[in-house]
C-alpha cells in the first residue's frame, strides 16, 4: 500500500498540474484549435512548469536548501513556490495569447493565485498541501469547463474527485501532511480557481 500511495504522490505531484490543466482544457474545449497552437501552448508550459522546476530542484538540493522532492519543511518550500510563482507570470505574459483562449488563461491566473497564497501562509509556518492545492484547482477547473461549454464530463470529473481522494490519503499515509493542511490546500486549489471563474464563465 505504501508504495502504491507513494506512487500517487508522484504522479500528482504539483509541478504537472499546470501542463495537465492544459491539455485537459485542449481535450474538453469545442472551439477548434490548430494542433500548432496546442503545441505552441503545451511544450512551453511544460517547460516552464516541469523541466526548469526539476533542475531548480536539483541545484536548490545540491547547495542544501532543499533536502526531498516533497518539500517536508515549511522553510525550504519558500524558494521553490516563490520560483513557481514566477513561471508561472511568465507563462501568463509570455505564452497564453489572452484574446482568444481566456479560460486557460485564467486557468492560470488562478494557479498563481493559489500558489501566492501558499507562500504567505509559509511565512505563518502554515504548509498548506500543494498536492491537494493542485487537483483542487484543477478539479474546480473541470467543473466550470463542463459548465462553460455545457459538456458532460461527469466521468472525468469523477475520477478527479477519486484521484483527490486519494492524493489526501497518500499525503496522510506518508505523514507528510496533517488534516488540517490537507483541507486547507484543498481550498485555497478550489477557491483561487472559483475566484477566477466570473470573468470568463
Amino acid at each position: 500500500m505504501r508504495v502504491f500511495l507513494t506512487i500517487i504522490s508522484y504522479l500528482f505531484h504539483p509541478i504537472f498540474i499546470p501542463v495537465g490543466g492544459a491539455v485537459a482544457y485542449f481535450l474538453i474545449t469545442p472551439k477548434h484549435t490548430p494542433l500548432d497552437v496546442q503545441a505552441g501552448n503545451i511544450l512551453p508550459i511544460f517547460i516552464l512548469t516541469v523541466i526548469i522546476p526539476i533542475v531548480t530542484y536539483l541545484i536548490l538540493k545540491n547547495i542544501g536548501v532543499v533536502h526531498s522532492v516533497f518539500l517536508v519543511s515549511a522553510t525550504e518550500r519558500r524558494y521553490p513556490v516563490a520560483i513557481q510563482i514566477i513561471l508561472l507570470l511568465m507563462i501568463l505574459y509570455k505564452v497564453i495569447p489572452n484574446n482568444y483562449i481566456i479560460e486557460l488563461y485564467f486557468y492560470f491566473v488562478g494557479l498563481v493565485l493559489a500558489s501566492f497564497a501558499c507562500l504567505i501562509l509559509l511565512f505563518f509556518n502554515i504548509k498548506a498541501s500543494l498536492h491537494l492545492t493542485g487537483v483542487g484547482g484543477l478539479l474546480m477547473y473541470l467543473i466550470a469547463l463542463s459548465i462553460h461549454f455545457e459538456i458532460n464530463i461527469v466521468i472525468g470529473i469523477s475520477l478527479l474527485i477519486i484521484i483527490t481522494g486519494l492524493v489526501a490519503s497518500s499525503r496522510i499515509h506518508l505523514k507528510a501532511h496533517t488534516k488540517s493542511e490537507l483541507i486547507i490546500g484543498l481550498c485555497v486549489g478550489m477557491l483561487s480557481q472559483l475566484l477566477t471563474v466570473k470573468y470568463w464563465l
